[in-house]
């Protein structure tokens, strides 16, 4: 597909400008840049990276596309069509391949990461989710329906195991060093605790918070991090007990929220407007960072210390956009 134009930052960052309140100096997230997703209308979903040709990949659900984003260059390098609502995607370095799970038909897709080709699909019923890979085998897990998470095989595009739980399960993270996955489950007031060796749950969370959406894991403070919706709160629970040992106000309407490792800071990104930047130990606010309304998805990426937040169309310029944001030092 023909590369699209970079969009000029100065037509997005007169509202996400990172302008912290309650923070001296320097804000804790400064837009760096901003690259535009021309033509792209509707809700966008979860993004994923690409580090060995620094890309992006956008799930623009509302638009039924996908967008790859050379972040090199700040274009538009080729746009997936044909979806059917995409809300989680991923890609996979060994094999090659981008994995989109959509909305509508519950359908798994694979494409080759170079030439952008179907590479195999499966079919899953409904509201196929979000997706995580398990880097240890390299099998693809997808959350979907009713209440089940699918194991895959992404190598012959099969279904090889599905977890079931009872109720549609929201943001879950794979612990890679206790083999086992935590899912959010709102419906339920839930928070699963999955053996992926018996590929069952062996324990229930009931956290005192509404609206268990986002979350993260910190594998090396034993913490599962978890944004609530209702009321709007980021808290931690213990990894082994589930007991929850801090929490604090959050922004609203989260959907993302990811741990910098090496600031040892959270950022929760909501559709408020607003990213709550927060330090881990004991959940203090270390700024309130102006985004935009309605940009509640992100990927914070550590090999290239930034947060890509999805803004959609109509909210500022007209046109959605990606916009960058390097955190302060």
């Amino acid at each position: 597909m023909q590369r699209l134009p970079l969009l000029i930052a100065g037509l997005c960052v007169f509202s996400a400008t990172a302008q912290a309140t309650g923070a001296p100096g320097q804000p804790p997230l400064v837009v760096e840049r901003t690259i535009a997703l021309p033509n792209v209308s509707g809700r966008i979903d979860h993004l994923a990276y690409d580090g060995a040709r620094k890309r992006l990949m956008v799930a623009e659900l509302g638009n039924n596309t996908v967008d790859i984003v050379d972040l090199l260059t700040g274009t538009v390098l080729h746009r997936i069509t044909g979806l059917k609502e995409p809300q989680g995607i991923a890609y996979l370095p060994g094999p090659n391949m981008i994995v989109t799970a959509n909305a509508d038909g519950g359908d798994v897709r694979f494409f080759d990461g170079t030439t952008f080709m179907p590479r195999g699909s499966v079919g899953l019923g409904d509201d196929a989710d979000n997706v995580r890979v398990d880097t240890s085998n390299g099998h693809v897990l997808v959350g979907y329906g009713d209440g089940g998470i699918a194991i895959i095989d992404p190598q012959r595009a099969a279904k090889i195991g599905d977890i079931s739980l009872g109720a549609h399960p929201e943001s879950f993270q794979l612990s890679l060093t206790s083999r086992r996955l935590f899912a959010n489950i709102p419906d339920a007031r839930r928070i699963a605790v999955i053996n992926l060796a018996i590929g069952k749950p062996t324990a229930g969370w009931s956290p005192a918070f509404r609206g268990n959406f986002p979350m993260a894991l910190d594998e090396a403070g034993h913490a599962v991090i978890v944004v609530f919706r209702n009321p709007a709160r980021l808290a931690t629970l213990d990894m082994n007990t589930g007991a929850m040992t801090a929490s604090a106000e959050t922004c609203s309407d989260a959907d993302d929220v990811f741990l910098d490792n090496n600031r040892q800071r959270i950022y929760v990104s909501c559709g408020s407007g607003m990213i709550d930047v927060v330090a881990r130990n004991g959940l203090k606010r270390i700024a309130y960072v102006n985004s935009t309304s309605g940009a509640r998805t992100s990927l914070y990426v550590p090999e290239t210390d930034r947060l890509y937040l999805a803004v959609r169309a109509g909210v500022i310029s007209g046109q959605a956009a990606i916009q960058i944001y390097r955190p302060a030092q």
